[in-house]
């Protein structure tokens, strides 16, 4: 069966992550294909992973004085302030025959798919292996509440700086991974969203991340656009896995569901500030 691509422009983190849930409870029904969605952020939002604590993480003060939305996700992870960037997300079931059964070796199968999208754009891209992840003493590296200041297994970099990052989460027998391939990166902007103990420390955080994580203008050296990536993954992500990608659009049923789950739920402090 042909995976269906969704370029679903942009939205805001209520909507954006209303959809990503939708297409997962998709999948739980026969007959739905494999899909693989692109999309932006309108206005920039942060995205907290399912197990952080909001007040304590993330300076919800600081985002609403810039206008920066922030959601729940539902996969783990860390914060991750969506701006500049094209986000991607799948959604599959796990008993699909190309589905690995770890979520290690599934963040390889579809890092293999961007990475080839990502070369075909002229990027000079690796993907960090489990224990370089880690480091040499195998901690991480700032223990922060961002994602960008460390590659997890198998993730994105170039220059040896973390480019794509993504979470994943399995859920009645469907697997949802999403991920911010970066187009620019501004980490005293981030550094401002993320709840530390004064300016100082924010400072410090900025530059953890400006030498931790590139985008990828940064690394072409030039002006990259969502588009432009959009494009490339749609032509170089399917050969890379031996699938083929068909264009298409939500269903009916999922448009519903996404406009239940913004809300009923994404758009609710109940969930957003869950912990």
């Amino acid at each position: 069966m042909p995976w269906r691509l969704i370029d679903s422009g942009v939205a805001d983190a209520v909507t954006n992550m209303a959809v990503d849930e939708a297409l997962l409870l998709s999948q739980q029904q026969d007959g739905t294909p494999p899909t693989l969605r692109l999309y932006g952020w309108r206005p920039a939002a942060v995205s907290l992973g399912y197990f952080q604590k909001a007040a304590k993480e993330i300076d919800l003060d600081a985002c609403r004085e810039r206008g920066i939305d922030v959601v729940r996700r539902l996969t783990g992870g860390r914060a991750v302030l969506h701006d500049a960037e094209l986000t991607y997300s799948i959604t599959i079931r796990e008993d699909h025959p190309l589905v690995p059964p770890t979520i290690t070796a599934s963040y390889l199968m579809f890092s293999n798919g961007l990475a080839a999208a990502l070369r075909e754009l002229g990027a000079e891209v690796q993907m960090s292996l489990p224990r370089a992840a880690y480091g040499q003493s195998g901690v991480k590296s700032s223990g922060s509440a961002a994602c960008f200041d460390a590659p997890s297994h198998y993730e994105i970099t170039a220059a040896g700086r973390k480019l794509v990052g993504s979470a994943q989460v399995r859920k009645d027998g469907v697997l949802l991974q999403h991920g911010s391939i970066l187009l620019t990166f501004d980490p005293e902007m981030v550094a401002a969203t993320m709840k530390l103990a004064d300016r100082e420390a924010k400072s410090r955080l900025a530059g953890i991340l400006a030498r931790k994580a590139i985008s990828l203008g940064e690394h072409l050296n030039r002006t990259v656009t969502a588009a432009e990536v959009a494009a490339a993954i749609g032509r170089a992500f399917g050969p890379a896995l031996g699938v083929g990608l068909v264009p298409g659009c939500l269903t009916p049923g999922e448009a519903t569901d996404s406009r239940r789950l913004a809300a009923e739920k994404y758009s609710q402090d109940a969930w957003n500030q869950l912990r």
